[in-house]
């Protein structure tokens, strides 16, 4: 169990201290009244790493270094939605095997308050890699999806988010440009694939020395990405999709095997949705829904197991059963959830990565993402530095499982889970062990499933000293947090 950046694995202490000095956010001028405990006068300013003291919240991620980045976003005023913007972009460039520009996923968001954008009652931003209406042309032997990570995140901010969206890119830009370290979790997914990928020029450059794949603590530059993120950050996000940076991005498809278009780029938009609700005593616990139906797998287990908390068995038949009537047919997840379903089950699935922002005032963001395949296509599009998701055309979806838990107003817990077809179960035995013990990961989650966990046991605001964090003490992420 990890509760302090303390524990970063598969960095070196020295290399810790360089991502601490590197990674800060530039200070801003928008101005907020934070209901929590800030600096005086002479403290750092807002949108600077210190500006907020006392309990900050706390950030959890697969990978370190984006971890330390969310957390640095809470420091400097940010919220949980701020957070999760600098830990997603962050992501594309630490952990590009599993998340990335070229990528996309689904966050479930929450604000307590009946004041709130919505009222307090939890909502998901849809953004999940699409596969281009047109199909592949001739001589496309890697399509690939629409990139919908920049949209979806934009689209969480523009919602919830307080600090100003380019100030939030800056991070991961900064580590593209000067290099950021290969963590345990990024050598662990790049070993398995290191040949197919290697063999892509673009891809060799960046994530091998001469042709020898990374190791855990080696500095990896990314200037091809670092100059699109500085594109999203001084010309915004609609250029990646419509103006010159789509352009760019289009002709860079093709020389990668996956051609998209320019109507693909401008149509791929994302979408709120309703979250899939489920009573559990007097918390209530939302799913990401359809079309990112780890959701709604999540939902059916954790509905076996409040009756069974050690059928994990017939939780998982049940999880993944429902999924894949949902893939089948579609229709309302609250009917799937309670018709009686045919024991199908689910195809290898692609990997997914999870994370989860906690602010100091009890806001929260559950998300997870996903490149459709590890490494996506495998290409690097040229010029612009980003990995291509392949196309669900060609690939199954991914099981997108994310939770957060509400009392009232308050905050209880958040889940996210990976592990392919296992992250509807291990999102849904670590929601109810947290919401049970009160700890997060009070036990590990089913083989093959991964999961992270916030939880607030008396709630949150109101009672801080109550709340636990942890990554998966099997995987090499990062749970960061607390006071400063």
């Amino acid at each position: 169990m990890r509760r302090s950046t303390s524990g970063l694995v598969g960095l070196s202490k020295r290399a810790v201290v360089l991502l601490a000095a590197g990674l800060s956010l530039a200070s801003c001028s928008a101005v907020k009244v934070v209901t929590g405990p800030i600096t005086g006068p002479s403290g750092p300013p807002e949108g600077t790493p210190g500006h907020v003291t006392g309990f900050l919240g706390a950030v959890v991620a697969d990978e370190p270094q984006a971890a330390l980045v969310g957390r640095q976003a809470l420091s400097a005023g940010g919220d949980a939605a701020d957070a999760a913007v600098a830990v997603a972009t962050t992501l594309a460039v630490t952990l590009p095997s599993r998340a990335g520009l070229g990528g996309g996923g689904a966050c479930l968001v929450y604000r307590p308050g009946r004041k709130s954008v919505n009222k307090g009652i939890p909502e998901a931003a849809i953004f999940v890699p699409l596969a281009p209406r047109e199909p592949p042309s001739e001589g496309a032997d890697r399509p690939a999806a629409i990139p919908m990570l920049p949209r979806g995140l934009y689209l969480l901010h523009a919602r919830y988010g307080f600090l100003p969206f380019d100030q939030l890119i800056l991070p991961a830009e900064r580590l593209a440009a000067s290099g950021a370290v290969a963590s345990r979790a990024f050598v662990d997914d790049l070993r398995q694939v290191s040949g197919p990928l290697l063999a892509d020029p673009q891809a060799r450059a960046v994530f091998s020395h001469n042709g020898v794949p990374l190791a855990v603590g080696d500095r990896f530059v990314q200037p091809a990405l670092a100059s699109t993120l500085a594109h999203l950050r001084n010309d915004g996000v609609g250029s990646f999709y419509q103006g010159g940076m789509a352009r760019r991005i289009v002709d860079a498809s093709r020389l990668a095997g996956g051609p998209l278009t320019l109507a693909a780029m401008y149509g791929g938009l994302p979408s709120w949705a309703p979250a899939v609700m489920l009573p559990d005593g007097r918390d209530q616990v939302a799913f990401l829904p359809p079309p990112a139906d780890g959701g709604l797998a999540a939902a059916a287990a954790f509905q076996a197991l409040q009756s069974n908390p050690a059928a994990l068995a017939e939780a998982d038949a049940r999880a993944q059963a429902v999924a894949a009537a949902w893939r089948r047919s579609g229709g309302d997840p609250r009917a799937l959830l309670t018709a009686q379903q045919p024991g199908e089950t689910l195809p290898p699935l692609p990997a997914t990565t999870t994370f989860l922002t906690l602010d100091h005032e009890g806001g929260a963001v559950a998300c997870a993402l996903s490149m459709d395949n590890l490494f996506g296509t495998g290409r690097v599009a040229p010029g612009v530095g980003f990995l291509l998701a392949a196309s669900p055309r060609g690939v199954p979806l991914p099981l997108l499982a994310a939770a957060i838990a509400t009392q009232g107003q308050t905050f209880r817990a958040a889940v996210g889970g990976s592990g392919q077809s296992a992250a509807g179960l291990a999102t849904a035995v670590a929601m109810l062990n947290a919401l049970r013990s009160g700890a997060p990961m009070a036990a590990a989650v089913p083989e093959p499933g991964r999961a992270n966990a916030i939880v607030c046991r008396r709630g949150l605001p109101g009672a801080e000293k109550s709340c636990a964090w942890a990554a998966d003490p099997r995987g090499a992420g990062l749970a960061a947090g607390g006071g400063t």
